[in-house]
């Protein structure tokens, strides 16, 4: 495993991707490599800086998290994508469907953010966090 993996972080909200990047960065192995306030953003910043991983957020202006992840998908298949999101009831379903590997709820799914990525980057798969639909 590489000693540094990169984490690019998507959403809208400055508060929400400060205390993810303090999450994230709080643990070894993880660096927080850029962050994007909106899906086409996020796409510049996926091509710009080839993260090992994406954190997305749904609802979000210019281009929501569905969309970007599909996107993102098409871009580079091999990119592991986690939907965290307020909105759990559907992210779930729609979620997978567009190329999320994981959906989590961000009330519920805080406290093992770290430990799904870690999950994801050595290619293990990890349960979803959301109530299925």
């Amino acid at each position: 495993m590489p000693s540094v993996r990169n984490i690019l972080i998507v959403d809208d909200n400055d508060s929400v991707r400060s205390a993810l990047r303090s999450l994230i960065e709080a643990t070894a192995g993880l660096r927080v490599c850029g962050e994007a306030a909106d899906g086409l953003r996020a796409i510049e910043k996926t091509r710009e800086l080839q993260p090992d991983l994406i954190l997305l957020d749904l609802a979000m202006p210019k281009l929501n998290g569905a969309a970007t992840a599909s996107i993102l998908k098409h871009l580079i298949p091999r990119i592991p994508i986690i939907l965290f999101t307020l909105y759990e009831t559907a992210a779930d379903k729609l979620g997978l469907a567009v190329g999320a590997d994981l959906v989590l709820s961000k009330p519920d799914g805080l406290h093992d953010l770290v430990d799904k990525i870690q999950d994801l980057l050595e290619g293990r798969s990890p349960r979803n966090h959301a109530a299925p639909a």
